[in-house]
């Protein structure tokens, strides 16, 4: 199981607040790491995929992605390319 993105998700979220070597996930982060260890362990979105989180940095919102493990083809992504064009021009990017 791959948590690499989840990981880096507690640093994207505390970028700009803290010195990088004193970081630490928040209760809330952990929280989220565990849940998605959890989804990604029952194999929810089957044995070939897995639960992604990226913060997209023009739109500023968090992002959920299902992705194949084997090709890192992105299966499903919520919200949409389209909304977060959207959400990036209301942003004024």
């Amino acid at each position: 199981m791959n948590i690499s993105s989840i990981s880096s998700l507690a640093s994207h979220l505390n970028a700009g607040t803290q010195a990088a070597e004193s970081r630490q996930p928040t209760q809330e982060q952990k929280a989220l790491i565990q849940a998605v260890k959890a989804v990604n362990a029952a194999e929810l979105f089957g044995q070939e995929n897995e639960t992604t989180f990226i913060i997209d940095r023009a739109a500023r919102i968090a992002v959920v992605r299902v992705v194949n493990k084997k090709t890192g083809e992105v299966v499903q992504q919520i919200p949409t390319q389209e909304l977060l064009k959207m959400a990036e021009e209301s942003n004024g990017r």
